[in-house]
C-alpha cells in the first residue's frame, strides 16, 4: 500500500516504521522544519534545552519492551535526577505516589534524538503543511502547502491516510470522514508556556527537578543533570495548565518576564540568566483523552493516532500514549489489508 502520514511526532514515526516494515510505501509530511513534535530539543549556543516532554515512564509491556531495545541501541538512558517539591520557596520531599516513583527515561543526547533515530530510513518531508485530504475514487489526494512554493501542490494518490497530529488539527482534515471528526472533537488539550534559562554559574540548588506548588510554574528541571547533555546551568520551567490557559494570548516578552519572576520566587535564587527564551505549546497536554488507541475507518482507509488517546493508560498526553497509539494504528492497517 501507498500510505501518507501527517505529522512526524512520536506517534507518526512509530506508525510509519511499523507500516514500512510490513512492506508498505510510506511518506510522512511534517509542517515544521524539525521532527519529534513535543519531544523537542532547542539547540542554542549554550547547548540543548528539552523544552517539551521532560522524560517518560512506562506502564505497558509493549512500551517497556521498546525502552529495553532503545537502551540497548544507546538511544535512551535512565534519568535518576534528584526530584523535590517546591512550595513558596521551601524545598520538600517529592510526593511518593506510584506514578512519581516510576523509573524515568530520557532520550540522549536530547529528547528530540529519539525521533531522529526512529526517522532513519523513512521518507519524511519537512516544512510541508497538509491543508486538505480528499477522496479520489477509493484513494486519497493531499493538498500540500510550503513556504518555499507560492502554489499548493497535490500529492498522491494514497491508499490510506493517517493523521498523527493533535485532535484540533486533525478535525479539519477529517471532513471526508465526519464520524471520525465527531469522535476527535471529544479530545481536550491544555496549552503550556515553556521557559528556557541559561546561567553563567551554578545556582547550587541541590536538586535536579521539582514539582512546583502554588505558583505560575508546575515544573522545573536542570537539563544538564540528564545523561549526555552539554555541561552548564541550563533550566527549563513549564507553566501550569491553568496559568497557560489564562495567559495564552500574553505578549511573549511579558509572559517571559512573569515566568522568570516565578522561577526566582520558587527557587529562592535571584541570579539573572545570561540566556532566556520562551515557547508556547498550543496543544501541550491531552487533558481529556479519547478512550481506545486510535481512530480508524477501514472502508475509507483513513485514521488518526496520537497522545490524545488513552490507550489503556490513566490519563493522556504522555510519550507512552503516543507510542501505543502509533503502534495500534499500524496494526489496524495491517489487519485491514490482511
Amino acid at each position: 500500500m501507498y500510505i501518507a502520514i501527517v505529522g512526524a511526532g512520536l506517534a507518526g514515526l512509530i506508525c510509519a516504521r511499523q507500516l514500512q516494515e510490513q512492506g508498505n510505501h510510506v511518506v510522512v509530511y511534517e509542517k515544521n522544519g524539525e521532527i519529534s513534535g513535543r519531544m523537542s530539543t532547542r539547540q542554542t549556543e549554550l547547548g540543548g534545552f528539552d523544552y517539551g516532554a521532560q522524560y517518560f515512564t512506562a506502564s505497558s509491556e509493549n512500551f517497556k519492551k521498546a525502552i529495553v531495545a532503545w537502551r540497548k541501541a544507546g538511544w535512551v538512558s535512565a534519568w535518576d535526577g534528584k526530584l523535590v517539591s517546591l512550595e513558596n520557596g521551601e524545598v520538600k520531599p517529592a510526593d511518593r505516589s506510584a506514578e512519581r516513583l516510576k523509573q524515568r527515561y530520557v532520550a540522549v543526547p536530547g529528547m528530540s534524538a529519539l525521533g531522529q533515530q526512529l526517522a532513519q530510513g523513512l521518507d519524511i518531508r519537512t516544512e510541508q503543511l497538509v491543508k486538505r485530504i480528499e477522496a479520489h475514487g477509493d484513494q486519497w489526494l493531499l493538498t500540500v502547502g510550503s513556504d518555499a512554493v507560492p502554489i499548493d501542490a497535490s500529492a498522491g494518490p494514497f491508499d490510506a491516510v493517517i493523521l498523527a497530529v493533535p485532535a484540533a488539527q486533525a478535525i479539519p482534515l477529517l471532513k471526508a470522514a465526519p464520524k471520525l471528526a465527531t469522535q476527535a472533537e471529544q479530545a481536550r488539550f491544555a496549552p503550556c508556556w515553556a521557559l528556557m534559562l541559561g546561567f553563567q554559574d551554578s545556582l547550587d540548588l541541590g536538586y535536579d527537578g521539582a514539582w512546583v506548588q502554588s505558583s505560575r510554574l508546575a515544573w522545573i528541571a536542570r537539563d544538564a543533570s540528564k545523561q549526555q547533555r552539554r555541561p552548564g546551568e541550563h533550566w527549563v520551567a513549564l507553566a501550569s495548565a491553568a496559568w497557560s490557559i489564562e495567559h495564552f494570548d500574553d505578549d511573549v516578552e511579558r509572559a517571559k518576564e512573569k515566568l522568570l519572576k516565578a522561577f526566582h520566587d520558587a527557587t529562592g535564587s535571584q541570579v539573572q540568566p545570561i540566556y532566556a527564551t520562551i515557547h508556547r505549546w498550543r496543544f501541550a497536554q491531552a487533558t481529556q483523552p479519547i478512550p481506545g488507541e486510535c481512530l480508524w475507518d477501514g472502508r475509507q482507509r483513513v485514521g488518526a493516532c496520537g497522545d490524545w488517546f488513552a490507550a489503556g493508560l490513566e490519563g493522556g498526553g504522555r510519550v507512552e500514549n503516543a507510542y501505543l497509539s502509533g503502534l495500534a494504528m499500524a496494526e489496524s492497517l495491517r489487519l485491514a489489508v490482511h
